[in-house]
């Protein structure tokens, strides 16, 4: 009898366990290196692919990212598999989520609703912002001396065609890497090992006539639901 009571009570849990487990992603930590958007450093090696699940129905395009820190900084690689490179804007800081653009989202103090965002498109433009979330409603506020030390790392790849707006293509890769200098005066940072942070992986592709939506952790509504992001644990 009480052997399956426990079993019962197993595999009852088990979808909230297995959520639980998908929810928090372990960043190793890693010796600084350099970045060329290809995602071939060997340091890369000391981690794991995460998948990014698409929301809704539709053909979905495979979505993968990796995460890594060292005493600078925070590392990010996404590897997403593309047909047509939907990509126009040519400036830094402009509405890059209204085309192909890949998104991080880095809630680091749970006892505030201020996080930061980061934006990278396939042609290698970026939008950091911090972002102040009260009850929904919520803008964005660029960085002020953008410059030395607190300045993004950012690099992008083609696979299957070249990097050229509306290109026909196999895959799109991108890697940057984003400074503790940066997130200042944001709390807990820089992380130690145990550090958690709240935080969360997007990608947005406009292939088809709606844009299709991946999401490393799901969202009832928008990207910027934040108290249902993931957990990055430092090792």
């Amino acid at each position: 009898m009480l052997y399956h009571l426990v079993a019962a009570l197993y595999f009852c849990c088990l979808p909230f366990f297995v959520m639980s487990q998908d929810a928090n992603l372990r960043v190793p930590k890693t010796e600084d290196f350099e970045i060329d958007g290809s995602g071939g450093d060997s340091h890369w090696e000391k981690t794991y692919w995460v998948k990014l699940n698409m929301r809704g129905e539709g053909d979905k395009q495979n979505t993968e990212a990796k995460v890594l820190y060292s005493e600078t900084g925070i590392y990010f690689l996404f590897k997403c598999q593309d047909q047509v490179l939907n990509a126009t804007l040519t400036e830094d800081n402009k509405n890059l989520y209204e085309e192909d653009v890949v998104e991080v989202f880095l809630w680091t103090d749970e006892n505030y609703p201020v996080y930061f965002e980061y934006e990278l498109s396939p042609l290698n433009y970026e939008l950091p912002i911090i972002v102040p979330n009260r009850e929904g409603t919520f803008f964005g506020w660029l960085p002020w001396h953008y410059e030395g030390e607190r300045r993004t790392r950012h690099a992008t790849s083609i696979k299957g065609g070249p990097k050229k707006s509306m290109a026909n293509i196999e895959e799109w890769t991108a890697e940057f890497f984003i400074p503790y200098a940066l997130l200042k005066p944001l709390g807990n940072v820089p992380p130690v090992p145990g550090t958690r942070w709240r935080a969360n992986l997007y990608r947005i592709d406009y292939d088809q006539e709606n844009p299709r939506y991946y999401l490393w952790q799901p969202t009832s509504g928008n990207f910027h639901q934040y108290k249902e992001f993931g957990t990055f644990v430092f090792e």
